[in-house]
C-alpha cells in the first residue's frame, strides 16, 4: 500500500490564477487534505476535551502539521509555483 504514496506523479495541479495548488487530481491529494483536517481536529480536541493541553503546545503542533502539509503538497504539485494572472 505504501507504494501508492511513494510514486512521482503529481497529486495537485497548479492554479490557473493566483498562487498555489488547485483541487487534487489524484485520490492521494484528497487523502492528504483529509489527514491534515483530521490532525487539526485532533489538536483542537486535545485542547477543548481535556483542558490540560497548553495552548502554546497546541499552536506548535498545528504549525508542525501545517508545515508538513505544505511541504508534501508542494512536492506533489504539477508545475512550478509562481504567480499567475488569468
Amino acid at each position: 500500500m505504501l507504494h501508492l504514496f511513494m510514486g512521482k506523479e503529481p497529486w495537485f495541479r497548479v492554479e490557473d490564477r493566483g498562487l498555489g495548488a488547485a483541487i487534487p487530481i489524484k485520490w492521494q491529494g484528497w487523502v492528504l487534505i483529509a489527514s491534515y483536517l483530521l490532525a487539526l481536529a485532533g489538536i483542537i480536541g486535545l485542547v477543548e476535551g481535556t483542558g490540560q493541553t497548553p495552548a502554546g503546545m497546541a499552536f506548535g503542533l498545528a504549525l508542525l502539521v501545517t508545515a508538513i502539509f505544505l511541504i508534501v503538497g508542494r512536492k506533489r504539485t504539477d508545475g512550478d509555483r509562481r504567480w499567475r494572472q488569468g
